[in-house]
């Protein structure tokens, strides 16, 4: 007898078809079947050691972040509830172009410290890996929800050429090469890049476009942060969509934003532009949250200058009185790359979390609330929370535009991403609410979305974009990774107040057909496992 038969549950299979009322079987972490209309065409019912009545509730293939900072949280939080609690069952990590595998004992610190602020210092966390396969083992140990990876290219460029803002030369582009084929070979998805972070922002296009043609020839796709979302976000946007044709690889835009005063209104041109691509040809997807402000760390909006040779060239360079006063004129005036070409607004920037817990009273205002409340400038509230917490402050970027945010999340090639920080005491709410956020507040308030249309973005869209042949869809043959909410209450719980609340209206999760929230409470199943890239 099957393990269990889920029963009445209005499907809503991820295809964005009309739901369905059915009887969904379970069995070995699979759909055995599916019986459509069992009790109103009076038929023999499905049977199985457990029953579920799911009457009232959606079943849903569960959620894929395609967007997610977890790749140390998914170690040392077996309870991973600020994601299971969403529904999701799938997250891809390795964002950003910075994180912790492949690496050697020098940049293994190096990127340790350089995103303290996305991951925290790692201290409780066991560094017994090196290569992206060895990561993925780990995975494998047991997690909360399966993970996928993204070969980070700044870390890449740490290891093969340093932290200088130089080209690489023929024998290290070559060993990056190698370097990318070797996780794509172990598992990895495909790449990512952070091209307002250090190191990855110092690679031109021509070296981005080979190790993309490396991504390519197994099957990955690349998935930049591209080199601006405010002044330039468009110019920003054609690059990669060029990089990407001549490199002949799948694009997939990093929490696909048109941020700042710049680009309030302008999401249409950037539909445009990925229209003409796609209807050319070109094999984009994009990801976002369903929030206007942004989240990072407050050393990512210094100039790439300033940042040159890594973090503790960062602290000599703020420590130092005239560098100081050259970053902060960079900064203010002139607007840095790193704060996406438009001059720092600090009434914009909350910060939302520090490493050192002396430096709590800041959090939860802006720089220029702090910088009013003490008498100085708002630079050097930020300069000595750069430095006295080294390098470690988070921060909200209060710069987006609803009507953006709508626009984009309505696009064909949609899909969502968290993009969710779960470090600092108060962090940005869509690390705990995004996909509730999407049902709760744009499908049932406000229908931007079709409720099936928006289970088709965070569901089967992802996964094809993962090639994942047996995931996104509640199909017989599927594996069993899936969610029951309650279409009538499903929210998010987290606030820019209260952040680390769970949703509300999400009973049930299964990973690989085992309960991970069993009547809203996280049980201790850990069911996840790592997802490797499918070969060609």
């Amino acid at each position: 007898m099957e393990e269990l038969v889920i029963r009445d549950a209005d499907v809503v299979d991820g295809s964005g078809d009309d739901s369905y009322r059915a009887d969904v079987v379970v069995d070995g972490g699979r759909i055995v079947s599916i019986v459509k209309e069992a009790a109103a065409a009076g038929c023999q019912r499905p049977k199985a050691r457990r029953e579920l009545d799911a009457e009232g509730l959606v079943l849903a293939p569960g959620f894929i972040d395609m967007h997610a900072h977890s790749d140390l949280a998914l170690l040392r939080d077996p309870d991973h509830s600020a994601k299971a609690a969403q529904g999701v069952t799938l997250e891809v990590v390795g964002q950003d172009g910075l994180s912790y595998a492949p690496v050697d004992d020098r940049t293994l610190g190096e990127v340790r410290r350089a995103i303290a602020g996305w991951n925290g210092p790692g201290d409780d966390v066991d560094f017994d890996w090196r290569s992206v396969g060895e990561y993925l083992d780990r995975l494998d140990a047991g997690i909360a929800v399966n993970a996928a990876y993204l070969i980070p290219q700044g870390t890449v460029r740490a290891l093969a050429v340093g932290w200088d803002d130089r080209e690489a030369t023929p024998a290290e582009l070559e060993r990056m090469r190698r370097l990318v084929a070797e996780g794509m070979e172990q598992g990895a998805v495909g790449m990512s890049s952070g091209l307002t972070y250090t190191p990855g922002m110092y690679a031109k296009d021509a070296e981005l476009t080979e190790l993309c043609r490396v991504v390519a020839s197994y099957g990955g796709y690349y998935c930049p942060h591209h080199r601006s979302y405010g002044a330039g976000a468009l110019t920003a946007y054609e690059e990669m969509v060029e990089l990407t044709r001549q490199a002949d690889c799948p694009l997939h835009l990093a929490h696909a934003t048109m941020n700042f005063g710049v680009n309030k209104g302008r999401a249409p041109e950037l539909l445009t532009l990925l229209d003409d691509a796609l209807d050319a040809g070109a094999d984009i997807t994009l990801d976002t949250y369903p929030y206007t402000p942004g989240c990072t760390t407050l050393v990512a909006l210094l100039p790439s200058w300033a940042s040159e040779g890594g973090p503790e060239r960062i602290l000599e360079r703020l420590a130092d009185d005239d560098t100081a006063e050259r970053i902060r004129h960079h900064m203010e005036e002139i607007g840095a790359d790193g704060c996406h070409g438009v001059p720092v607004e600090w009434e914009t920037i909350e910060i939302s979390g520090t490493g050192d817990p002396a430096l709590a009273e800041y959090v939860g205002r802006t720089v220029l609330e702090s910088a009013g409340l003490r008498g100085e400038t708002p630079w050097t509230v930020a300069r000595r929370l750069l430095l006295t917490d080294r390098l470690a402050p988070t921060i909200l970027q209060h710069v987006g535009h609803e009507e953006n945010v709508r626009a984009i999340m309505r696009h064909r090639v949609h899909t969502g991403g968290s993009d969710g920080i779960l470090q600092g005491s108060k962090p940005h709410p869509r690390a705990y609410g995004t996909f509730p956020h999407y049902l709760g507040h744009y499908v049932r308030e406000l229908g931007v979305l079709s409720l099936e249309e928006c289970v088709a973005h965070l569901t089967s869209r992802p996964a094809a974009r993962l090639r994942l042949p047996d995931r996104g869809l509640v199909r017989e043959g599927y594996r069993a990774d899936l969610v029951l909410f309650d279409p009538a209450t499903v929210a998010a719980g987290s606030t820019y107040d209260n952040p680390r609340v769970l949703p509300t209206g999400i009973p049930y999760v299964l990973v690989d057909g085992r309960f991970v929230m069993e009547d809203g409470r996280r049980t201790d199943v850990l069911a996840g496992r790592s997802v490797r890239r499918t070969p060609r």
